[in-house]
């Protein structure tokens, strides 16, 4: 801490300029004259270093912190993803605190100094702020006031398995002696204590909770479920936020469902097509949305931590107006004026060829749950009654009504829908379930009187079936035309917007109906890995993006990719590495923080771009 010390009282006033603190420069003053001079971001507390780091380059008064914490200091020797999460959970209090001693309210942040830490939703995910690195310990001594010289034992320096917390440090502006007093006494005291103070009995419990969960994961898998449901989950959310509804009723399973996993007694929903259905406010969308969240591990206290969902869910919703590149809609549209549903594309989708290419998107990505909320969808594209059959002589849409037991069948998808006004789908579920005042009922027996009354509507559809379709969908990207580059520009581009679109070069893509993106830093995560996907399969991007206006009938080779192959080996490299190595402080206008997103994601938003060449599955099997 003395060299960060020497860099900030050194400083001229008013200065904005901290590269000597960026750099670690062992500056003369500092060097033994018999050391060689090295340069060392991490800066030292006795065994923690703390790693200073630019945020992005416009603001160098920010910096990001990394502080490095021997996992031995924490008596913890487990680095899953859910004792990181506890380690970091508990530490967000320690800065809070921090902030309430420091902060001036008379003041802006600039002024006088402020300590950022990004404080997560309830889901466990992997995130850059917090990892499990082993990291050397300094390489020098401090023997008087003036000298630092080289530790003994030359290269063999001890190496600790660290937890490394990342945040940012608002410096004040012309003030050094408080920066000194924020960077060098205040922080690394108050890391000290969290030290002193860690509960590692809590995380003891943040690993059970994770063991159960993925013995309940692995339950459902041998045993054809595709969803678990805990008696007593709090479902509901507080308006506004991630915490459980105070005062709300626990859910409760049907009798006819109810199973034990792990000694915790739930309802299991099975494989096959499942309805939920109820009145107006009667619970039935928030049993969706919980059973949706499932797909993610819940922390202790968030009322859901069991309620557990086969990973590979996605829900479903009509998407006016995407963008949509030679997907397989043939299972769902018969005709398409003046194109082909087989091979489909369109900047502006409608509502129900929207909905049609979001679910071919999704179970050729490998997805087997599909959720669909009646109140999100098109209608057309869910339903069409006998009279309107009768009615209309040329309609081109078949209904998903009439595919989504060939889907289970044929394909091994499920689906549950929530149907609040339509009873169509009750002839072709496997399951039907009544929600009132936040109950859940199995009503299947009942439904199925009702269909005996109403016999004819399934006579009718059984005549309108159609023959079994086509479900493949095998999409490749020409290469090329990835690029994070504006037509015209050398310089990369790249932006999170907080209105729900991304921006990479000159493509702003709409995301706001991808369902499953679950934060903000999980759409700076997405961003970042997209840049790397593209500088992976495109290296030459910023040269290749103008050769590609060659002379007037000469063609530019194209570079098929397969676009899930690529995504897939991306994110395991990655899960190797780790996600802070996608981050880049260029980008000023995405944020620090980072959330891993699954597949399924990045395959969604890389599918709504609008520039560049996609082929579907007939041209790619051509060109093999």
């Amino acid at each position: 801490m003395k060299r960060l010390r020497y860099y900030l009282l050194n400083m001229s006033p008013k200065s904005e300029n901290y590269e000597e603190m960026y750099e670690g420069k062992m500056l003369e003053t500092f060097i033994d004259k018999d050391a060689k001079a090295h340069n060392h971001a991490v800066y030292w507390d006795d065994e923690i270093g703390y790693e200073i780091t630019k945020s992005n380059r416009l603001n160098l008064s920010r910096p990001t912190v990394t502080i490095h914490i021997p996992m031995k200091d924490l008596q913890i020797t487990d680095t899953s993803t859910a004792v990181l999460d506890y380690i970091f959970r508990s530490f967000i209090p320690y800065i809070n605190m921090l902030n309430e001693l420091n902060d001036n309210r008379k003041r802006t942040a600039k002024e006088n100094g402020h300590y950022y830490i990004y404080e997560p939703n309830h889901k466990v995910l992997k995130r850059n702020v917090i990892s499990a690195n082993m990291i050397s310990q300094k390489y020098y001594t401090n023997p008087t006031k003036n000298t630092i010289v080289p530790m003994d034992g030359g290269e063999d320096l001890p190496v600790y398995l660290c937890a490394s917390i990342m945040i940012q440090v608002q410096l004040p502006i012309g003030k050094h002696k408080k920066s000194v007093q924020m960077l060098t006494k205040d922080l690394p005291d108050t890391v000290n204590r969290f030290i002193e103070e860690f509960h590692k009995e809590g995380a003891h419990q943040a690993l059970e909770l994770a063991r159960k969960q993925e013995e309940i994961r692995a339950w459902l898998k041998e045993n054809g479920c595709l969803a678990f449901v805990a008696n007593g989950s709090i479902l509901p959310r507080e308006k506004g936020s991630d915490l459980p509804m105070l005062d709300a009723i626990p859910f409760q399973s049907t009798k006819e469902d109810e199973v034990e996993i792990i000694g915790i007694k739930g309802m299991a929903f099975k494989k096959g097509v499942t309805v939920i259905t109820g009145g107006g406010y009667s619970g039935k969308s928030t049993l969706l949305d919980a059973i949706s969240a499932g797909v993610y591990n819940h922390i202790s206290g968030d009322g859901r931590e069991f309620v557990i969902t086969d990973e590979s869910a996605m829900k479903i919703s009509a998407e006016d107006g995407r963008s949509i590149r030679h997907v397989n809609l043939s299972p769902f549209i018969k005709w398409i004026p003046g194109g082909n549903p087989s091979d489909f594309s369109t900047e502006h989708a409608s509502g129900s060829t929207s909905q049609a290419a979001n679910i071919m998107e999704a179970i050729n990505w490998g997805c087997k749950t599909l959720m669909i909320d009646e109140d999100k969808s098109a209608t057309n594209f869910m339903i069409q009654d006998p009279v309107m059959k009768a009615l209309i002589d040329k309609e081109p849409i078949t209904p998903f009504v009439e595919r989504v037991q060939e889907l289970y069948k044929e394909r091994g998808v499920s689906t549950i829908l929530v149907i609040g006004g339509s009873s169509e789908y009750l002839s072709v579920s496997d399951r039907i379930y009544m929600m009132k005042d936040y109950q859940i009922h199995q009503v299947t027996d009942e439904a199925k009187q009702f269909r005996e009354q109403c016999a004819y509507q399934v006579e009718e559809m059984k005549k309108s079936m159609v023959k079994q379709a086509d479900w493949s969908n095998t999409e490749q990207m020409d290469a090329n035309y990835l690029t994070t580059y504006p037509d015209g520009s050398s310089t990369e581009v790249l932006k999170v917007s907080d209105l729900g679109f991304l921006v990479l070069g000159e493509e702003q893509i709409d995301i706001r109906m991808i369902h499953d993106i679950v934060s903000i830093p999980q759409l700076n995560a997405i961003v970042f890995l997209l840049r790397k996907l593209i500088n992976r399969v495109n290296p030459m991007e910023r040269f290749q993006k103008f050769s590609l206006e060659k002379l007037e009938g000469e063609e530019t080779e194209a570079k098929w990719i397969h676009v899930e192959k690529e995504v897939v080996d991306l994110l395991e490299d990655v899960m190797e590495v780790g996600l802070e190595s996608t981050y880049s402080p260029f980008f000023t206008e995405c944020g620090r923080w980072m959330d891993l997103p699954r597949k399924y994601e990045m395959l969604a938003v890389l599918s709504r771009m609008r520039v560049g060449t996609v082929i579907g599955k007939e041209d790619w099997e051509s060109k093999l």
